[in-house]
C-alpha cells in the first residue's frame, strides 16, 4: 500500500509514562485503560463506524518508538488510520508490526485495508496486552497538526493517548492511539 495522504506519517512522539504518573481527567479514565477492543467500544457509541488509512509502509523502528519487544533499527510495517463514528474522526491510531511478526497466520495484518486492526486482534482468544502507556500532545506535535488538517476543534488541550503492546502467537506488534477532539471520550 502506498502513502494515502499528505501528513502521513503523522506520527506519535511522545513521553510515554505509566498511567498513575498522570492525574487523568475522570470521563477519560475508562477510555484511556480500557484493556478491550477500542473498535467495538467506539462502535457502540455511534450508526456508522468506518476506518479511514492514511498511509503504510515499511520503515525501520526509531529509538523514540522502540520498546522490550521492537527495537529500534527493526523492520516495521507503519500503519496510521483515523476511526471514524458518524462521519467524524475520533481517534488517531498509529501501529508498528515488525516484519517478523507478519508470518504464518498474521500476515493477513498487513492487508488490512479499511478494516480495523482492533477488530482482528481482539477476534484472538490468544491475545496478549501488555501494559498501557499514557501520554499528552500539545499544540506543537504533529497530532496537532492532523488535528488542525481535520478542522477539528484546536482549542482542546492537551489530547490524550495511549498505546500499548499486543503479543499474538508469541509475536509483538504495538498500536498506538490518539482521541482527537471530536472524540466521545472527553464527553
Amino acid at each position: 500500500m502506498t502513502t494515502e495522504h499528505s501528513l502521513f506519517p503523522v506520527q506519535m512522539l511522545a513521553n510515554w509514562q505509566a498511567p498513575e504518573t498522570f492525574i487523568i481527567p475522570s470521563n477519560l479514565h475508562h477510555w484511556l485503560l480500557e484493556p478491550s477492543s477500542l473498535t467495538a467500544r467506539l462502535k457502540q457509541h455511534c450508526q456508522h463506524f468506518r476506518v479511514q488509512v492514511l498511509g503504510q509502509e515499511v520503515i525501520a523502528c526509531s529509538a523514540a518508538e522502540a520498546n522490550e519487544d521492537i527495537v529500534a533499527g527493526e523492520q516495521v510495517l507503519v500503519r496510521e488510520v483515523l476511526l471514524y463514528c458518524d462521519d467524524r474522526p475520533h481517534v488517531f491510531a498509529r501501529s508498528l508490526l515488525p516484519l517478523r511478526s507478519l508470518t504464518g497466520e498474521q500476515q493477513q495484518l498487513a492487508h488490512l485495508g479499511t478494516q480495523s486492526l482492533g477488530q482482528v486482534l481482539f477476534n484472538h482468544p490468544d491475545l496478549l496486552r501488555k501494559k498501557i502507556e499514557v501520554a499528552t500532545f500539545e499544540a506543537q506535535t504533529s497530532v496537532a497538526n492532523l488535528v488542525s488538517h481535520l478542522s477539528l476543534d484546536t482549542s482542546l488541550q492537551p489530547l490524550w493517548g495511549r498505546r500499548s503492546v499486543f503479543v499474538l502467537d508469541a509475536k509483538p506488534l504495538m498500536v498506538a492511539e490518539v482521541f482527537l477532539p471530536d472524540a466521545v471520550a472527553y464527553l
